[in-house]
């Protein structure tokens, strides 16, 4: 069975940056992950960042249009690693192992994504915003992978409801509910087995 090629976040190369726009993007960033880090995300405004980073209004709004692109951007590098590690890394993780066992190694690797970036997943998909980023688009698709190469019915039924628990605002709620990233990795890979698995038997 043919099963769709995951192309990564996005192989375009990067245009050459000015040493100042350069300067002043590092500024912009280092000041949202520190507000990131010691606020919610949800709260920070562009007037925030700008103010931290020392930079112009106009400056900040030429390259990134709002908050949640900031975090994008913040975000990108270690989604990058794991859309990698997706594509050509060892199993579970990466091409070889069932599609359930993939699929559990996936929400795994997520959940500690959340754990250790939290912040910026919450600023970068709060609410319908985390359906249009690049990264949501690129989970789709190895999701729906998955699920074709197990032969589930209905595939594309089953995308968003097996990403929503990996939704920032879910994983806060049910850290805040004294629940460990084990725990909540363990859950989700019997959800994988339940789904994918007995599709597969």
């Amino acid at each position: 069975m043919d099963i769709p090629a995951l192309p990564l976040l996005d192989d375009r190369a990067a245009p050459v940056e000015r040493a100042d726009a350069a300067r002043n993007r590092a500024k912009v960033l280092a000041a949202a992950a520190g507000l990131f880090t010691t606020r919610d995300p949800r709260t920070v405004t562009m007037d925030d960042i700008a103010k931290a980073a020392g930079v112009g209004r106009g400056t900040l709004y030429r390259r990134y249009p709002d908050v949640g692109s900031i975090a994008e951007a913040l975000l990108d590098e270690h989604e990058r690693a794991l859309q990698e590690k997706l594509l050509r890394g060892a199993p579970p993780l990466g091409p070889g192992a069932p599609p359930a066992e993939r699929l559990a190694a996936f929400y795994a690797a997520m959940v500690e994504l959340l754990e250790t970036h939290a912040p910026l997943v919450l600023g970068a998909e709060t609410g319908r915003a985390r359906f249009h980023t690049g990264a949501y688009r690129f989970w789709s698709l190895h999701v729906r992978s998955l699920l074709v190469e197990a032969a589930v019915p209905q595939p594309d039924s089953l995308i968003d409801a097996l990403l929503a628990p990996l939704a920032a605002e879910v994983y806060r709620q049910q850290r805040e509910r004294g629940l460990t990233p084990e725990e909540i990795a363990s859950a989700l890979a019997r959800l994988a087995r339940g789904v994918i698995g007995s599709a597969a038997d």
